[in-house]
């Protein structure tokens, strides 16, 4: 049987019959929409925005490099309004795709001398904002015009958030291997990727500390395994071999001298890299110390002695 040639009119109706099935559709909600706050006495002043990882620059145009670092997956945005004052409020919630991740980019946005809260996994208050994590969710809440009873409010809100998004109120369990005395509390980052600025090194914890008033910083490098970890580290090392003056072992693991981070002490255990930085000409002992102490907590941690 001869085929038929379709003639150009007839693909013309069919193409304006498809694309007039779909005229006046809207998008599909965002399931984010379930997160969002139902609130007495706030009112919703115009229908929420989401943003996905290709459009997320229109929102926050200088800070989206930073979440999408991090998986960023998902945004929804919530701006309220109250009655017929000037109180605004804009409620955010970031889906990072898992706990560990809404921390780290939570934990690139804190400050150590924020007040904070025990909502979620952390949360803070400063100058009539409230952020916090839950579970997989960075939730960020902004009021304008709010009066002295900001925090209080934003409070309530979050713990209706919170309870809407199920999240746990867990930080991540390496941070119990830093060292107590001298770390500044809630200094601690976690950093996904490009850890110290290698492109090889990845999931990244670093606490700031003073002792004796001497600044420094403690890292743990977790791999994926003891293999991983070891071709980390050997990188690591090579990087370091190839600037004067280079690196010398030594009874935990290697001393570096750096031109950026100082003196180095650097160990691996299983699939951790611990390491002292930043530590002054003279104050040697006080990072083998640092770093003793470190390795201690993670030989001692379930597992730790591979």
């Amino acid at each position: 049987m001869p085929k038929k040639n379709l003639s150009p009119g007839f693909l013309l109706v069919l193409c304006l019959g498809l694309c007039a099935s779909t005229l006046g559709q809207e998008p599909a909600p965002s399931p984010l929409r379930a997160l969002l706050p139902d609130l007495a006495e706030w009112t919703l002043a115009e229908a929420p925005s989401a943003y996905l990882p290709a459009t997320l620059f229109e929102y926050i145009d200088g800070a989206a490099e930073n979440y999408l670092s991090y998986g960023f997956r998902e945004l929804i945005v919530g701006n309220y309004k109250k009655g017929k004052s000037t109180a605004a409020l804009t409620v955010e919630v970031y889906d990072m795709g898992d706990e560990l991740r809404a921390y780290g980019v939570y934990s690139s946005e804190r400050y150590p001398e924020s007040r904070f809260l025990k909502i979620g996994g952390q949360g803070y208050f400063e100058d009539g904002t409230l952020n916090f994590t839950a579970g997989r969710f960075y939730v960020k809440l902004l009021c304008f015009d709010c009066g002295q009873d900001a925090e209080m409010e934003l409070t309530a809100i979050a713990r209706q958030v919170e309870k809407k998004a199920q999240g746990g109120g867990r930080l991540p369990a390496l941070l119990g291997l830093f060292p107590a005395e001298g770390l500044i509390a809630n200094s601690e980052k976690f950093i996904l990727q490009n850890v110290l600025g290698y492109g090889f090194l990845h999931h990244g914890y670093i606490a700031n500390y003073q002792v004796q008033g001497q600044e420094f910083d403690l890292v743990i490098i977790q791999g994926s395994d003891a293999r991983d970890a070891e071709n980390m580290f050997t990188r690591y090392l090579d990087a370091h071999r190839e600037e004067a003056p280079g690196v010398r072992p030594t009874d935990l693991g290697f001393h570096i001298r750096d031109r950026y981070s100082g003196n180095i002490f650097l160990a691996r255990s299983g699939n951790l890299i611990l390491g002292a930085m930043r530590i002054k000409d003279g104050f040697e002992e006080m990072g083998k110390n640092s770093l003793a102490l470190l390795l201690k907590a993670a030989q001692e941690r379930p597992g730790g002695r591979t």
